[in-house]
């Protein structure tokens, strides 16, 4: 059956490449497209036919799925006639964290010309994404849930679906704001433990095997003790998505997200904005130092 399902894939960084591959396991026809073409061109050994406009790459597809950094970077893919370009009845899947304004935004684009628009960012990183099991939080019309689940359980381990288009994007929101402000507290966690002289592996000895043991937290914390941020979600878009979070919350307070971007602009000005997330470590550090902001 899934070999019937044709996709279009707009962006192919790390997280688009690995949902790309995973629909192509799936047994899907996979047709890809990345503002850099070369970093799409891998995905041609292993069956994607990678083209050279998102027009290109759409049409004729019963499903398109974007996968980009923010809501402009979408709005310009398909601006230039990936939409028109869909066969009769497609989905778009807009996979991407873009924000309540972003995806109100983008809905009205698909309503304009007509096509199924379903708010489905997801949760997970590099790993999970490679593996195909990230969350998926997904809102839209009921009638295209069955065209969506093929893609979904190829990319997903799970999938919520969490009421009408729009409804996703909150929920996503919620849980950014979970997971910046744990990575916020570690670093200023891990800045604390340098400055009393304390090794941080001790505090990892001191919570193991209790509620407040995250492996999450491990994971961010062997990046910060050992200074090495491979990338699997970058301090940029971790920026990006903490501005999504207090763009949302309005006149709503939120002092600890504000903290987080702060230090998320000091990693990226000493040179991390392409580093994991993690890096947020040394905006902490470095606010402190000489010369520092702190």
């Amino acid at each position: 059956m899934n070999g019937n399902v044709s996709v279009a894939v707009l962006g192919t960084g790390i997280m688009g490449s690995a949902m790309a591959r995973n629909l192509l396991k799936a047994g899907m026809e996979v047709r890809v497209w990345n503002r850099t073409r070369s970093r799409a061109e891998p995905l041609a050994a292993e069956g994607a036919r990678v083209a050279d406009s998102p027009r290109e790459a759409a049409r004729g597809a019963g499903v398109l799925l974007t996968m980009l950094a923010d809501a402009g970077a979408v709005a310009g893919a398909v601006g230039g006639g990936a939409l028109e370009a869909l066969s009769p009845g497609a989905v778009w899947l807009q996979m991407s964290t873009v924000g309540v304004e972003g995806t109100g935004r983008l809905q009205r684009m698909a309503l304009e010309r007509g096509v199924a628009y379903v708010d489905a960012p997801v949760l997970g990183t590099r790993q999970p994404a490679e593996a195909g099991e990230l969350v998926v939080l997904a809102s839209g019309p009921e009638e295209v849930r069955p065209a969506c689940e093929p893609v979904f359980e190829a990319v997903g381990k799970k999938t919520l679906w969490v009421g009408p288009v729009g409804a996703g994007t909150r929920l996503k929101l919620v849980v950014n704001n979970w997971i910046t402000g744990l990575l916020g507290v570690l670093g200023e966690t891990f800045a604390l433990a340098q400055k009393l002289g304390v090794d941080p592996s001790l505090f990892f000895e001191a919570v193991e095997g209790g509620p407040l043991d995250l492996p999450y937290a491990r994971a961010k914390g062997k990046m910060m003790a050992e200074g090495e941020y491979p990338t699997s979600f970058s301090v940029r878009l971790a920026r990006k998505d903490a501005g999504l979070v207090l763009e949302a919350a309005e006149d709503l307070r939120l002092p600890v997200c504000e903290a987080v971007a702060y230090h998320l602009d000091r990693a990226a000005e000493t040179g991390h904005a392409e580093d994991d997330m993690a890096a947020i470590y040394e905006g902490v550090r470095t606010a402190a130092e000489p010369g520092g902001a702190g």
